[in-house]
Parts: structure tokens; C-alpha cells; sequence
């Protein structure tokens, strides 16, 4: 029998590349925005899991404004925290597979090498602080089998993301100041739909990293981006964090330094993360 699947958050941004992926898979699935399923209802969760029966339950599910997080504490560890331990007990009280996708936010940003699941993490801002109570509360409630999938660099159709915002405002003649000493990975939506399918192919169970290969700043990131839609901005010029702090003092921390190695991830489904510029140009063809 094939999987049945539950995605939480079903408006968003990820929840469309996965429901895009079952659809052509002709898996089994529902994914119910936000109205229809709020993961801070316990009620509503138990309702939803015992109406779709599902095997796998996806929590696309998450407060992602990073910024006004830092205003908004309470709201955000109730979604980002608390919730993800109700949707464990849940699961496990069901005898649903728990997939649940976390954040590079979880760790400090100091080390300069690519960051391994089991690295020690100390989040620095209210975002990320909220995802690691949800990782903590997951395995203090967790079911006989899950998944922790911290990604980075988000992006695809669906949704607000820095690759639209670029061009956005490019587009609209707006000078542009990027931060270029923050280094990570762009990952794109449908390539971490399809590596999550992969793990749970091969039965993995426990905390992945995943993001698409390579590494890149935010400025060469969108210099890639103007050049693969054929965008030239009016002014577009690198800053430092500290120069961006002073512009948006009140802007949370974001890690210094966010690669993900993705190497057990390779190991357990022998399948590799395609390097972040094949993934913007397949983001191209979808978008342009």
C-alpha cells in the first residue's frame, strides 16, 4: 500500500512543492491550509490525523518571519514549538512517520566548516530558538519513527522568497545593498520535496541536513539570479552584516555561516543535492 500523507501548512510555500511531487507520483495526499488545520489546536490536529488516516504526516507548518519574531516570542514558540510536540504525541498515539523540516537558525553561525547533524546548536535569535524548542519537544514526545530536516535558504513558487524579492525590486528601479559575508546554501523547494521522499524511500529515521550543494553569499546568490532572468538593477552593491544592521537596526541575527553537510543524506539514499545554481535555473523555468 502506498503512503497516505498529511502536510500541515498546505498553503505555503514547501507544502506546494510537495503536493506538486505526490500529484505526480499519484501518492496519496491532503494539505490543508491553515483554516482548515492550525497545528496550535490539539483538537484540530487529532481530527485531521483520525479523518485522513495518514502514514506520513508532513509539518510544513512554521512562523518564518524572522524579524518579527524577535517582537512576536510567544506566538512563535507556539507554532515553531509547542505545536511540533503535539504533532509528535499525535503521531505517535496514531502510528504516523513524522517528518518535521527545521533550520539552520538552530546554530550559531561560528563555525566555518560544513555543519553535521550532530553539531553542538546555539540559536542567537527568537526564530531560532523557536525551532529548537520544536526539535526538543519532537523527541521528548516522539513517535516510533521521524525525521528532523534542517534546511536553509529556502526558495521556490508559492511564496514570499529572496529570489522574487530581488527581482522585484530590481525590476522596479530600487537600489539594492546585499549582504555578501553571510555564506549558506540556496535550496530549492522541489529538490528538498524530493530528497525528504527519497529518505523516507530508504526508511531513514533521526536528523538530516538538506539543502542543495555548494555555497554562496546572498550577494552572488542574487547577482546569479539577475543573471539567469536577464534582470540588470539600476544599483546593486555588496554590505557587510554590520553595514545592513545599521540600515535595519532592528533586524534579528542571522547565522554567519549556514553549509550543510549533506553527505549522510548521500550515504543513506545514494542519490546526491543538486549544486544550488542548477536548482535556480530549474526555479527559472517554472517561474519565468
Amino acid at each position: 500500500m502506498p503512503d497516505t500523507f498529511l502536510i500541515t501548512g498546505g498553503a505555503g510555500m514547501l507544502a506546494r512543492a510537495f503536493k506538486d511531487l505526490l500529484t505526480e507520483r499519484k501518492l496519496p495526499h491532503i494539505a490543508p491550509p491553515r483554516a482548515e488545520l492550525d497545528i496550535t489546536s490539539v483538537p484540530q490536529i487529532l481530527s485531521a490525523i483520525d479523518r485522513v488516516k495518514p502514514t506520513v504526516l508532513l509539518n510544513c507548518a512554521a512562523y518564518t518571519k524572522v524579524d518579527l519574531a524577535e517582537k512576536e516570542q510567544q506566538q512563535v514558540n507556539a507554532i515553531n514549538g509547542q505545536a511540533v510536540g503535539a504533532l509528535a504525541e499525535a503521531c505517535r498515539l496514531r502510528g504516523a512517520t513524522l517528518v518535521h523540516f527545521s533550520t539552520d537558525y538552530v546554530f550559531d553561525g561560528s563555525l566555518r566548516r560544513p555543519l553535521k547533524p550532530d553539531d553542538p546548536i546555539g540559536p542567537k535569535g527568537a526564530y531560532g530558538v523557536s525551532k529548537a524548542l520544536g526539535e526538543r519537544m519532537l523527541r521528548e514526545f516522539e513517535p516510533a519513527r521521524w525525521l528532523i530536516l534542517r534546511t536553509a535558504w529556502l526558495y521556490g513558487p508559492g511564496g514570499p522568497n529572496f529570489p522574487q524579492a530581488m527581482l522585484n525590486a530590481a525590476r522596479a528601479g530600487k537600489p539594492l545593498k546585499v549582504i555578501d559575508d553571510q555564506i549558506g546554501c540556496p535550496t530549492f523547494t522541489r529538490d528538498l520535496a524530493e530528497a525528504t521522499l527519497n529518505l523516507l524511500d530508504a526508511g531513514a529515521s533521526g536528523i538530516f541536513h538538506l539543502s542543495n550543494s555548494g555555497e554562496t553569499s546572498w550577494f552572488k546568490f542574487a547577482a546569479a539570479i539577475f543573471e539567469a532572468f536577464g534582470v540588470t538593477p539600476t544599483s546593486f552593491v555588496p554590505i557587510t552584516s554590520e553595514d545592513w544592521k545599521q540600515i535595519k537596526p532592528d533586524s534579528a541575527h542571522r547565522p554567519a555561516y549556514s553549509v550543510f553537510d549533506v553527505s549522510p543524506y548521500e550515504a543513506t539514499t545514494r542519490k546526491q543535492m543538486p549544486d544550488w545554481r542548477d536548482g535556480l535555473a530549474r526555479y527559472r523555468q517554472e517561474t519565468a
